[in-house]
This record gives structure tokens, C-alpha cells and sequence, in this order.
């Protein structure tokens, strides 16, 4: 409703993880470099972790968007799965035939295909999301997947994302030969009021606004403050002050169209 009004040529604040708004605050762009020199370096094991709606899904898609052609990539969404479950989902998203059930046989089967890519000079990695939720046996499986290597490098790269429970999660005594073997963490944290108000005016630019500081200082700031830095509850609350905007017909968005928004979402966080 509100994009023509405020000459908008896509809606500035999905919640759809597309890398294209991603806004680089110095904590997404640490979190990002380290991913890639993780991936590339072929470290093995990759930790990210963030509070929920700290953006760790869009940093992963423009991460995955920006891999050069010779790192091939998978991703496993769904953490509620047994240790020959997550093997088959790797498998299968690396494009094998993942029918067999007997977990050694799919560990023979991707150590092969990852030799195979080794050898042609190309590197895999395997995302794992919401990765607090994996099973103890399934991340010390996962563990066993490390051991995939040559004898100059891993053949395998796993990068676990996950909220701040992944970090207690890691810290427990049966897990820590999988602890020892992490070489790089990364964290996201949530936006400071400055970055808010850059995170606003990058997401409206993106989206094509001939005037991306369409929000206020005083607005900005009480969305911070409602949304407490994170970029999903910012998306929200900035989506619903523009269409107060756009009802109010207002050039900018004041803090009233804030508290307007606040209002409208009610008990939202």
C-alpha cells in the first residue's frame, strides 16, 4: 500500500532472508569475513551463533551467494533429525543418490565424493541451522565427518549456526573433543541505535527510495529501543511506521508513526 507513496520499487522490510539487504554492521561484516576465511582456509569446523532475529539466516545466504564456483555447498535446515537422517540430507543436497540407510555406507559414500572433489580442486561445506536443536549423537557424528580429510587439509567444512544456546550446548563435557576441534566463532549482536538508524536508510535505498532517511533520528532511535537492535523486529516495526505513514500521509516517519506502529503490533516481540 505504502510503496508508491514513498516511491518504493519492492517492500524494504520482508523478513525473507534475501542477501541483497543485508546491511554490514562491524559485527555482520566480522561474522561474514570469518565465514569465508573459514570456508576457504578449510578450517573444518565453523561456529555462528545469535540471538533469534540477529540476521543469521540472511548473513548465511550472502554468504552462500558469494562462495566462488569451486566450493560447492549444502545446507540442512532441519535439526530435528537422527545422525543417518542428517547423512542422507547431506548427501541428497549435494546432489547423490541418498537411499541406503545404513549410516556407514552414506559415510563411505560422501568420503568418496568428497575425495573425488578434492581432486578436481574443489571444496564442500555444509551448513547446519538451528544447530541448538541437534541431538548429542547427531553433533558427535558430525564430530566423526571432521575426521574426512587428506593429509594436507579437511575435506569437509561444517558451519553451525545456531542462538546463543548453542554456545551452553558446546561447553558440555561429552562434547569436548567437538569443542577442541572448532577454529573459528563468530557472533552476532544486536544493532546499536546509530546502526538502526544506517540499517533503515540501506534497506529503503536498496529497495529504491530517492530519499533512503526516511525515518526521523527520534523515530529511529524508539525503534531501536522497542526492537532492542534486532534487525527482524526492526523489519517489523519499521514495516508497519511506513504504513502508518502512508495513512497519516507523511512525507517522513516521526516517532508517532512509531508508537503507532508499537501499538498496532501490540504484545509482538
Amino acid at each position: 500500500m505504502y510503496l508508491d507513496f514513498y516511491q518504493l520499487k519492492e517492500a524494504p522490510f520482508h523478513v525473507t532472508p534475501d542477501p541483497r539487504f543485508l546491511y554490514f554492521s562491524a559485527r555482520h561484516r566480522e561474522a561474514f569475513d570469518l565465514l569465508r576465511f573459514g570456508i576457504e582456509q578449510r578450517k573444518g569446523f565453523i561456529v555462528l551463533t545469535g540471538e533469534v532475529g540477529s540476521g543469521k539466516t540472511t548473513l548465511t545466504r550472502a554468504v552462500l551467494a558469494s562462495l566462488p564456483p569451486n566450493i560447492r555447498s549444502a545446507l540442512v535446515l532441519n535439526p530435528l533429525v537422527t545422525a543417518t537422517q542428517l547423512l542422507r540430507a547431506i548427501l541428497r543436497d549435494l546432489g547423490l543418490d541418498a537411499r541406503s540407510r545404513d549410516r556407514l555406507h552414506l559415510v563411505g559414500q560422501l568420503n568418496e565424493h568428497l575425495l573425488k572433489e578434492a581432486a578436481a580442486g574443489r571444496n564442500v561445506v555444509v551448513f547446519l541451522d538451528e544447530a541448538q536443536d541437534f541431538a548429542p549423537d547427531v553433533l558427535e557424528n558430525l564430530r566423526l565427518l571432521s575426521n574426512l580429510e587428506t593429509d594436507q587439509h579437511k575435506l569437509l567444512q561444517l558451519v553451525l549456526i545456531g542462538q546463543p544456546e548453542l554456545k551452553v550446548r558446546l561447553r558440555e563435557p561429552e562434547l569436548r573433543q567437538l569443542r577442541q576441534r572448532i577454529l573459528v566463532r563468530c557472533e552476532l549482536r544486536a544493532l546499536t541505535a546509530e546502526e538502526v538508524g544506517q540499517y533503515l536508510a540501506f534497506r529503503l535505498q536498496v529497495a529504491g527510495a530517492p530519499e533512503p532517511w526516511l525515518f526521523e533520528e527520534p523515530a529511529a532511535r524508539l525503534i531501536h529501543r522497542q526492537a532492542e537492535g534486532l534487525p527482524r523486529l526492526v523489519n517489523a516495526l519499521a514495516d508497519h511506521a511506513l504504513l502508518a505513514g502512508y495513512v497519516a500521509r507523511v512525507p517522513r516517519i516521526t516517532k508517532a508513526e512509531v508508537e503507532r506502529a508499537i501499538e498496532d503490533l501490540g504484545d509482538w516481540s
